[in-house]
């Protein structure tokens, strides 16, 4: 009799072990319809049709609805979005706060655009999840003064965008002048003690900077979303300036004390031909994603090569 006493509670942590967790997909989407069509298909297939949650610029280029399955939920009324501008958040979180209104959110969700697709199983993505210690998979690099200073010394060029993008303030002045035409003048603050009555950072609130796409669990959505609603001097800030993406809920989930980060999005992306953008991903390609531990890639383009997305569905199924 002890011993059926001591396997039930073994044999419910077991159960709650193996038990995998729901998943949902935030989509955040502008162009190129037929990919669009083509990830939803696949994580249906892949995930038994979860709840997905589409937040698509119609302004950009239209989606038939029609053609949407019916775990396919779209962001109404949609906002026009620009690249680099805060209008990219709103649209996110616009998104994110639909999917956690609904009932039975999904326990995990991952934000991805068009140009995203899966490289691992589902059952691989969900193994890791279920045993996750962590409240959301994120690239989140703190940016402060003296990472600045290294970054010029080791022309570390990103760590010194981003201090430039967010922790600097510019002051631009305009002078005509009788001979010379007009005149412009542009002061940017850098120092900390310069900037500290223009900027929301202290030493209580960091700057944090990372990649636009992550992946979270329902209580670090439920804190992007109260967060966001506060309109506070953070959103403020960041309104104001260019390439939020990068760094406004990097910034808000890297100051919460009561979650667990992982400083890796799980996703495969190559910047190795430099520029704003990574490199479209080709057939070449396909041996780095196998070997990667992502759980996505990106950028695709079925324009381009669409050989290896037909590889990937191989892989994944």
């Amino acid at each position: 009799m002890e011993c059926n006493l001591i396997s039930i509670p073994l044999q419910l942590e077991q159960m709650h072990e193996n038990t995998s967790p729901t998943i949902g997909f935030v989509l955040l989407t502008h162009a190129k319809p037929l990919q669009i069509y083509r990830l939803i298909n696949q994580l249906n297939k892949m995930f038994n049709h979860p709840v997905i949650v589409c937040h698509h610029d119609f302004s950009k280029s239209d989606l038939s609805i029609d053609t949407l399955s019916k775990n396919v939920l779209l962001v109404r009324p949609y906002i026009q979005t620009k690249w680099a501008d805060f209008s990219v958040e709103e649209a996110t979180i616009q998104a994110i706060k639909l999917m956690y209104e609904i009932p039975n959110a999904p326990d995990w969700f991952v934000y991805l655009s068009a140009a995203d697709y899966p490289i691992k199983t589902a059952k691989q993505i969900l193994d890791e999840l279920a045993s996750s210690p962590y409240d959301a998979y994120v690239e989140h690099e703190e940016i402060t003064y003296e990472i600045y200073k290294h970054s010029i010394i080791q022309n570390m060029l990103w760590l010194k965008n981003s201090y430039e993008r967010y922790c600097t303030k510019s002051f631009s002045f305009n002078y005509l002048k009788k001979y010379f035409g007009q005149l412009n003048i542009e002061i940017r603050l850098e120092h900390p003690l310069l900037t500290k009555a223009f900027l929301p950072f202290s030493k209580e609130l960091a700057c944090f900077s990372g990649s636009q796409w992550f992946c979270a669990n329902r209580k670090a959505a439920e804190y992007i979303i109260d967060f966001h609603g506060q309109k506070n001097a953070v959103s403020l800030h960041y309104s104001k300036l260019k390439y939020p993406e990068e760094a406004y809920i990097q910034t808000i989930l890297g100051n919460a004390p009561h979650l667990k980060l992982k400083n890796d999005c799980r996703r495969y992306v190559d910047w190795s031909t430099g520029g704003p953008h990574p490199k479209i991903l080709l057939m070449e390609d396909l041996p780095n994603l196998v070997a990667s531990s992502a759980h996505f890639a990106r950028k695709f383009d079925i324009d381009i090569d669409s050989n290896i997305l037909d590889e990937l569905d191989k892989i994944t199924s």
